[in-house]
């Protein structure tokens, strides 16, 4: 059964998620079963919930004193001055870091708030078809805009990535350098599981998949002769990419000793394993990123397997200059993610900056 082959990343939001909806009223509970996201982005969305409601009461706003007993009524009720002072509240609020709130987590509670709202004025339904009111605040609120422009986060953005001959580089010091640095426990688990590995890496870097889709692949989901992989997306739409030929050597290695090196049976279907205590076990998530953590600080170049995605999304649309291409291959929906893309080789934006200047010095006239 499909349940059974959950990761144990999609395990622990499960586990989550529980707890946020144990505290929940009923009408919370039927947003969340009928609403599709991601169960990190469903996650999230309730802890944002669980806050806002929090704030209501401590407010005064609601007249109830736990979370699961607030009413749709509380929410129908509010106006665009109080989801204001929520917000200025945020913007105010320090979070575990003792920081303020940056923008995108105040606009992630602003879409979490949307999204609830949505689900109450449209898409629920009483036994009359109804849903539980039609007057929508959240639709009077705007999110707030980020604090950089466009150029300045591309420019951030390209001096944490692997464009062009480093992705390669990083590969080939995995492959001969980073042993040389290590000794004891961490050489031998690094010659373990060093073509598994560098296989996720190359696949990351190959196809552009998030690292959740990158631990949640099975091995039938491989498809080395044409060069394609099957992955769930966010939301649970499945999805097939292409995979970039220099990566299957990467992974052809990795198989040679799949079976063996991990002791794997054919009940083991997931593709990248590891093996702990004698135990076989489907990497996470989190393992591939304090992997990839580790190699590419060692390298020099600190970065999350979310930047190799960027990278791969950079690459694409700097081949192809084609938004809804990149889009494709990232699958996302549209492409206003991708346009921080379109930024982030400022050299040629450089280019076009001098030749436009070339061309109006070559026009006027000689003094």
């Amino acid at each position: 059964m499909f349940v059974k082959e959950i990761s144990m990343d999609n395990n622990h939001y499960l586990k989550l998620i529980q707890q946020e909806l144990d505290g929940m009223p009923d009408f919370v509970k039927e947003y969340h079963l009928y609403t599709r996201h991601s169960l990190a982005t469903s996650y999230q969305y309730l802890t944002e919930i669980r806050r806002f409601f929090t704030w209501l009461i401590s407010e005064g706003i609601t007249h109830t004193k736990n979370n699961s007993d607030v009413q749709p009524s509380d929410l129908e009720k509010l106006t665009r001055g109080e989801i204001i002072l929520y917000i200025d509240h945020l913007e105010h609020t320090k979070n575990a870091q003792g920081r303020l709130n940056s923008p995108t987590t105040v606009n992630r509670s602003i879409n979490a708030l949307r999204s609830l709202y949505k689900f109450l004025t449209i898409t629920s339904e009483d036994k009359n078809g109804q849903p539980y009111f039609e007057r929508n605040v959240m639709l009077k609120i705007s999110s707030l805009p980020y604090a950089q422009t466009l150029n300045y986060r591309a420019n951030s953005l390209r001096a944490h990535m692997y464009t062009g001959n480093l992705k390669y580089q990083f590969l080939d010091f995995l492959d001969h350098d980073y042993s040389k640095k290590i000794s004891g426990r961490a050489l031998a688990s690094f010659r373990q599981n060093k073509e598994r590995d560098m296989a996720i890496i190359a696949l990351i870097l190959g196809t552009g998949v998030r690292v959740s889709e990158c631990a949640g692949v099975d091995l039938k989901n491989l498809n080395l002769k044409d060069a394609t992989l099957d992955v769930i997306r966010k939301g649970g739409q499945r999805d097939s990419v292409p995979i970039a030929d220099w990566t299957l050597p990467y992974l052809n290695s990795y198989l040679d000793v799949r079976q063996d090196r991990y002791q794997a049976s054919e009940n083991d279907k997931a593709l990248f394993l590891t093996n702990y205590h004698h135990q076989v076990k489907r990497m996470t998530s989190n393992a591939i990123e304090k992997m990839v953590l580790k190699y590419s600080t060692a390298f020099g170049h600190p970065l999350t397997p979310h930047k190799l995605r960027h990278t791969v999304a950079s690459e694409l649309y700097q081949a192809t200059k084609d938004q809804v291409m990149v889009a494709q291959q990232l699958g996302q929906k549209g492409t206003t993610a991708t346009d921080l893309y379109t930024h982030v080789d400022q050299a040629v934006q450089r280019e076009a900056l001098n030749a436009s200047a070339k061309r109006q010095k070559d026009a006027s006239p000689d003094e």
